[in-house]
């Protein structure tokens, strides 16, 4: 009697087939790599599914010695992507970020979601102790730029602040301040208020673009809140605030900014 198959256990032959192919396909590795002076370092991974990486490895040189061999590298989760620099692709920044004449490490990681998360790993050299420490920063939903903004010699890392995503409207309609730290001691410092001229600069950018675009932007709630935070860390707060009023006639406007003043007073901006 000739065996038979009908069309549905066909499907699941097909399917089961084409699940084994694609489990079978052997994962494919690269490295990230970066130097400075005597100093190298690079980050080996398996790509072992779309999205997932697996066994990643860093390793830090030192006059042709490894120092350093961190395997696995324990980022937060396997869906987390390395990055070379979240900026500039399949290049590991190695940087002095404190001035000590010892280049800083910098892992960058992206968490996979449509916009969402980024976090860094930076590796510090501890002489006293002959090894490497890190810190974890998280920049959540945006990135940062290494810029020497004060011209010493010294990059800053110029980001944004993640905590008024979703604030008060949708994370398209949101917009942020400008925040900036400096590396300093293995630890991040929030410098923001010692660039008044980038702040200022930005708080005009973010007031021409409400004037310009706020009605698509859900009346510009978020706009005007990273606004108002600009200003105040230019001591501008109550000017801010007049010029706020006066923008947005919301029917809501009263418990608008009731809570954006709580907000910026548990953020840090009212001080």
């Amino acid at each position: 009697m000739k065996a038979t198959c009908s069309p549905i256990w066909s499907s699941f032959i097909t399917l089961g087939l084409l699940t084994v192919a694609s489990f079978s396909q052997p994962a494919t590795a690269e490295t990230i790599t970066g130097q400075s002076g005597n100093v190298r370092a690079e980050i080996s991974y398996e790509k072992a599914q779309d999205y997932q990486y697996k066994n990643l490895r860093l390793k830090i040189i030192r006059a042709g010695k490894t120092v350093f061999d961190r395997k696995p590298l324990a980022q937060d989760n396997d869906y987390d992507r390395p990055l070379g620099a979240i900026a500039k692709e399949n290049q590991l920044p190695i940087v002095d970020l404190d001035g000590d004449k010892e280049p800083e490490v910098i892992a960058d990681f992206f968490t996979g979601g449509a916009h969402c998360c980024t976090y860094s790993l930076i590796y510090r050299f501890d002489k006293s102790r002959q090894q490497y420490t890190k810190i974890n920063h998280a920049w959540g939903n945006g990135g940062y730029g290494l810029k020497d903004l004060d011209k010493d010699g010294l990059p800053e890392f110029e980001s944004r602040d993640d905590r008024f995503a979703y604030a008060f409207t949708s994370y398209a309609a949101s917009s942020y301040p400008v925040q900036i730290y400096q590396y300093r001691n293995g630890k991040m410092v929030d410098v923001t208020r010692r660039y008044p001229k980038i702040i200022k600069n930005h708080a005009s950018e973010l007031w021409q673009f409400y004037l310009k675009e706020g009605k698509q932007y859900e009346d510009g709630k978020g706009i005007l809140a990273a606004y108002l935070a600009d200003k105040y860390m230019l001591g501008q707060g109550e000017d801010g605030w007049v010029q706020v009023r006066q923008a947005y006639k919301g029917r809501d406007r009263n418990s608008y900014f009731a809570d954006l003043r709580k907000f910026l007073r548990e953020t840090g901006y009212i001080l």
